[in-house]
């Protein structure tokens, strides 16, 4: 019994002394949490916690926060001209600066019939367009355009990119032009209907949305000004429920740039393409694109951190976008739809290319329409797109001495299990896809089809995805960029649906091209800087898996649908 007691006795001193110590390691701030944790973040140390049965992932004790400080949005609210410039940056067409500055004036009294439309009156549609009701048929406007090109017919011209549910519109209309200070609109007839389409690709149909670019000429004392807003309306006094900015971009010393690339509607809801995405950017700026513009429906959220990453840095630009009319915009539904609606896809697709011409107009000396699975890839000598191009455009001027409206580069597959016959190279990441890709069909597709081109933006007048529709000054010309000077590099999982005859030759006769290796060692030293500084390699502890860069895996998927 005496036993029993001495032993409880010495129990109870060593439940104390522990208290004790606990106690003076809380008093002191020492963290009882071992080393190693120490430096893992709190994501981290979540993940760890099967590791450390007792670890702490969330407290309640003032230890870790001061309650009396709350982190929210603490900037004061904007003003009105704070506001305009917030808006005008999300709504690019909307002359809301020039309303604001004027509303106080243009809503005085006048002679004319028409009167200027206040930007709240306005019929929008889907946030970027905006509605013309007229007898017969609907219009939807998304941008308007100042066209002074030397090789134009019509003199000083705004352009108007849209679609309209009718086929040969035959409906009368008008622009209204508001120059600045006039407090009266200079109202003309519409000059034409561009089509912005071919017949025999289908969807020929009355009701359907079909994507045109409207010409509507400056009157002669109004040449040399640009004009502040256009309106299209079916009588010449109406008020319109339409007003849209004239946009006219010229480089602050006037010196064009070398090289534009626009990219249609992206539509990567479900598909995580940020590491293939990252790898061809970066590919693109070493050959020399100055900038990439982006057009963005859906896209998945590792998509947009890296499109934002890029957009800080000045190298590319997104201009969010959706489709007209009763189209869906519902995310999901709107991928579903444009996976089953081929040709109502093919022709919303227009728009984001045509819109990136003529914004671009005066700013670059070429224009290309890429997907993300495709590379412009000079060969030979030349390792950037301007040194290309001082090879081939003397070439082409021995043909046509007054140049050539586009210039073309054949199409040639690197289908993906090409590669995987022939296993990885231990030296390149895995997850750089197009490094890894070295061996592609033997033959080209045949010559003008699934080409891309080089656009001459002085020349073309409205563009499809492989080739100019219409030109400035007659027929398109474009010039067939030879094989050896370059080509079009398509990585895909399979070829496009009209060519599934072909794809068996295409993969039964391959050859090995590492003309993309000539980038290699620059092309991995920036992808890995990139993905380092997005946060897209596994932290060592973090979890299994090495923390090695060959550590990430890129899924494929075809990009063209």
């Amino acid at each position: 019994m005496a036993h029993s007691k001495v032993i409880l006795k010495i129990l109870f001193s060593l439940c104390v002394w522990s208290f004790v110590i606990i106690g003076l390691f809380k008093m002191h701030g020492t963290n009882l949490v071992p080393q190693e944790y120490q430096q893992v973040p709190l994501s981290g140390r979540i993940l760890l916690q099967k590791d450390m049965r007792y670890a702490e992932t969330t407290s309640t004790t003032t230890d870790h926060f001061d309650p009396s400080e709350i982190l929210v949005d603490n900037r004061t609210a904007m003003d009105d001209d704070q506001l305009v410039r917030d808006v005008e940056s999300r709504i690019p067409s909307l002359p809301i600066a020039y309303w604001s500055k004027n509303k106080n004036f243009l809503q005085q009294k006048s002679s004319t019939c028409a009167k200027y439309p206040s930007i709240f009156e306005l019929e929008f549609n889907n946030i970027y367009w905006q509605t013309l009701r007229t007898t017969n048929g609907t219009f939807q406007l998304f941008g308007a355009y100042y066209d002074i090109r030397r090789t134009s017919l019509l003199g000083p011209t705004v352009r108007i990119l849209g679609m309209i549910d009718r086929i040969e519109p035959k409906v009368k209309t008008y622009c209204q032009f508001w120059f600045d200070g006039q407090k009266e609109p200079f109202i003309v007839k519409t000059f034409e209907y561009k089509y912005i389409w071919y017949n025999k690709w289908g969807n020929y149909k009355q009701g359907i949305y079909q994507p045109y670019l409207i010409a509507c000429q400056i009157p002669k004392p109004f040449h040399g000004v640009v004009p502040s807003s256009v309106s299209m309306v079916e009588k010449e006094c109406d008020t319109a429920t339409n007003n849209l900015r004239v946009i006219y971009n010229r480089p602050p010393d006037d010196q064009k740039k070398g090289f534009a690339v626009c990219v249609k509607g992206l539509d990567f809801l479900y598909d995580d393409l940020s590491v293939r995405l990252i790898e061809w950017i970066e590919m693109l700026n070493i050959l020399g694109a100055d900038k990439i513009y982006f057009y963005n429906l859906q896209v998945h959220p590792n998509i947009t951190k890296v499109l934002s990453h890029y957009e800080q840095e000045g190298k590319v630009q997104v201009i969010p976008l959706t489709l007209p009319g009763g189209q869906p915009n519902v995310p999901g539904f709107q991928h579903l739809y444009l996976t089953k609606k081929t040709n109502h896809k093919r022709q919303n697709e227009v728009i984001p290319y045509n819109d990136c011409l003529y914004k671009n107009l005066y700013l670059y000396d070429y224009i290309a329409l890429l997907d993300i699975d495709e590379v412009i890839m000079p060969k030979g000598n030349a390792v950037l797109w301007s040194e290309l191009m001082e090879k081939v455009r003397p070439e082409s001027r021995k043909i046509k001495p007054d140049g050539f409206h586009s210039y073309n580069f054949r199409n040639v597959y690197f289908l993906d299990d090409q590669q995987h016959e022939h296993g990885w190279h231990k030296d390149i990441p895995k997850y750089m896809h197009m490094l890894q890709h070295v061996h592609r069909a033997k033959n080209y597709t045949k010559p003008n089809q699934y080409v891309k081109c080089f656009h001459d933006p002085e020349r073309v007048l409205t563009l499809h995805n492989h080739f100019p529709l219409s030109c400035l000054g007659g027929v398109c010309k474009s010039y067939p960029v030879d094989t050896q000077d370059a080509q079009l590099q398509h990585y895909r999982a399979d070829c496009v649906k009209t060519l599934k005859k072909s794809c068996e030759e295409y993969r039964e006769n391959s050859v090995e091209d590492k003309t993309i290796w000539k980038y290699k060692d620059e092309l991995i030293r920036r992808t890995i800087k990139a993905l380092d500084t997005l946060g897209f390699f596994r932290r060592s502890g973090l979890g299994s898996g090495s923390g090695s860069s060959s550590g990430l895996g890129a899924t494929t998927h075809s990009t063209e649908r």
